[in-house]
C-alpha cells in the first residue's frame, strides 16, 4: 500500500463538476493498494498516516499529528501510485489491485482512521476525480507499507 501524504489548509475533490468531499486542516491522502496488500497493511498504514507528526507545535516544530490539532482527512483512491515506469515511458499498473478487492481495502484504511476520531472525507473510487490541495509548507510525505522507501 502506498500514499502520498499533504499538509493542507484545504482540499476538496470533484466528480462531474459536483463537490463529493472537502476538508479545511488536516491531510490530504492519495491511497494506492498493491496486488498482495493485506489488511496488515492497512493497519500499518493507517497507524503511520495518523501518527505523521508533520504539523507545528507552539515552536514551530513538526511535533504533532492530525489527530493532535483536530485535523481532517481527505482520502482519495489513486492507483497510479502503483505505475511503473522502468521500461519505456508508458506506465504499467500490474502491481495494482483489482478494483473491487482495492476498494475493500481503500475503506478499510478510511474506516480505521475514522475509528481514531479523525473526520474523514473520501472522493469516488475509480472516478475520474478533479483534486484541489492547498498544500501548506508545502509538506509533502511518501509512504509505503512494504517500507521501500
Amino acid at each position: 500500500m502506498r500514499a502520498v501524504v499533504q499538509r493542507v489548509n484545504f482540499s476538496s475533490v470533484e466528480v462531474d463538476g459536483k463537490r463529493v468531499g472537502e476538508v479545511k486542516k488536516g491531510l490530504n491522502v492519495l491511497l494506492g493498494v498493491g496486488d498482495g496488500d493485506t489488511v496488515e497493511d492497512v493497519k500499518y498504514m493507517a497507524e503511520k498516516v495518523c501518527g505523521l507528526r508533520i504539523f507545528e507545535d507552539e515552536e514551530e516544530k513538526m511535533n504533532l499529528s492530525v489527530q493532535d490539532v483536530g485535523g481532517e482527512m481527505l482520502c482519495i483512491s489513486q492507483f497510479t501510485l502503483y505505475g511503473d515506469v522502468r521500461k519505456g515511458k508508458r506506465p504499467s499498473f500490474t502491481a495494482a489491485m483489482k478494483p473491487d478487492d482495492a476498494n475493500e481495502l481503500y475503506e478499510a484504511f478510511c474506516d480505521l482512521v475514522k475509528a481514531k476520531g479523525i473526520h474523514v472525507e473520501k472522493g469516488v473510487f475509480g472516478a475520474h476525480m478533479i483534486v484541489d490541495i492547498q498544500n501548506d509548507g508545502p509538506v509533502t510525505i511518501l509512504l509505503d507499507s512494504g517500507k521501500t522507501f
